[in-house]
Formats: C-alpha cells, sequence, structure tokens
C-alpha cells in the first residue's frame, strides 16, 4: 500500500497541515500553480514528487511537464492543472488530477475519478483549504478529503 498526497495550488504556501501530511507520504502529486521554486524543493524534500505546471509557474519552471501520467500501485493517474486544456492522453486513466479553480471537487465519470483536491495554499474562495489523501494497493484506492480553516492573518 502506498499513500498518495495529492495537492494543487499552494501558491507559495505550504501550511503546517500540509507539510505533516506530506512527510508521511510515499508519493506527492501536485496539480500546478506551486509558484516557487522553494515550494518545490520543501516537495522534493518530503518524498518522491510529480509536479505539473500550472499557469502561475511558467515563469519560474518553463520545462516542468504540463501533464503527468503516473502509475502507482497498480491506479493510472493522469495529472494536469486546468481541465480545460485537457488533452485525450487522460484516455486508460483510472484517476484524472486537476487544480486551478481552488474549489475540491470529486466526481465520478463512468470508470474515471475526476478529482480537484482544490487549494490548500492561500485562501481565496472557500472557507477551508483542502487537499487529498489516497491509499492505493492492488488497483485499488480509498480517498480521504482533508481540509481546515485557513490561519488568521
Amino acid at each position: 500500500m502506498k499513500r498518495v498526497v495529492i495537492l494543487s495550488d499552494t501558491h507559495g504556501v505550504l501550511h503546517p497541515e500540509v507539510l505533516a501530511r506530506l512527510r508521511q507520504a510515499d508519493v506527492i502529486l501536485h496539480a500546478g500553480d506551486l509558484d516557487t521554486p522553494e515550494v518545490a524543493d520543501a516537495i522534493y524534500r518530503c518524498a518522491p514528487a510529480y509536479l505539473v505546471q500550472g499557469n502561475n509557474d511558467r515563469w519560474w519552471a518553463p520545462h516542468m511537464p504540463r501533464t503527468v501520467s503516473v502509475t502507482i500501485e497498480g491506479v493510472r493517474f493522469f495529472m494536469l492543472h486546468s481541465e480545460r486544456v485537457l488533452s485525450p492522453a487522460y484516455a486508460g486513466a483510472d484517476v484524472v488530477v486537476c487544480g486551478h479553480t481552488h474549489r475540491y471537487r470529486q466526481e465520478q465519470r463512468g470508470a474515471v475519478l475526476w478529482l480537484n483536491p482544490g487549494s490548500c495554499g492561500r485562501r481565496r474562495w472557500d472557507p477551508e483549504l483542502t487537499f487529498c489523501v489516497m491509499e492505493v494497493e492492488d488497483g485499488r484506492y480509498r480517498l480521504e478529503k482533508v481540509s481546515f480553516p485557513p490561519p488568521v492573518p
């Protein structure tokens, strides 16, 4: 069994609640808008990670991939930042991970789970910050939505 932490739209911030879970991860998936190389470095120090470029990452990470396909414990993931630029490459995925909207969403479309972990960086619209922890094993998964209130400024 592998513990996969799935997050997006951290926008230069890794809160202690997020870092604690990242340190427990076997694999990390980040669906873009890290905003800084320091956030990427911190993620890579926690566990093996797959990152995709978000619209706010182009300036500092022009060579970061825009999509990633990876299989973890028999579960096929396809990840990109915005569902609006979805390519046919997601065909065959069990889980499509995207970010950009800052709103948590998990939706089963046929055999594919479409997952947006929301945002766990700076609060924008929602009253909570969110990300996911997924346990994967033998081609199956179990998903936990993690949410916490944003810190008071």
